[in-house]
């Protein structure tokens, strides 16, 4: 699992309690349907595009990656964006996955 953003991690830390009732929540979501892992993903990244929230798009970079999601298959999510959400706002969360793919490059 990615290592969580810091203010997650200070949320974590100061309130476990808060943290394990919306970890619990997280996965019961994540396990409450037939989509495969790789589905997920994109569609937590997705949402988090259409969001309009830079540490959620963060965020599902991170778990994307990790589930074996490319850099194209994030860039094409972005892509079909841009109807919905318009090309201003396709083009932060491109740079918003490109924050992450070059932190993960370091």
């Amino acid at each position: 699992m990615p290592k969580p953003s810091t203010t997650a991690d200070q949320i974590r830390t100061k309130h476990p309690e808060i943290w394990q009732a919306f970890s619990n929540l997280a996965q019961a979501c994540h396990n409450g349907g037939p989509l495969d892992e790789k589905t997920r993903r994109l569609v937590k990244l997705a949402i988090a595009v259409g969001a309009g929230t830079e540490g959620g798009t963060h965020s599902a970079v991170r778990h994307a990656a990790e589930a074996g999601v490319t850099a194209q298959e994030m860039e094409h999510v972005v892509l079909l964006s841009i109807t919905s959400i318009g090309l201003p706002a396709a083009g932060r969360a491109l740079t918003w996955i490109h924050d992450k793919k070059a932190a993960a490059a370091a």
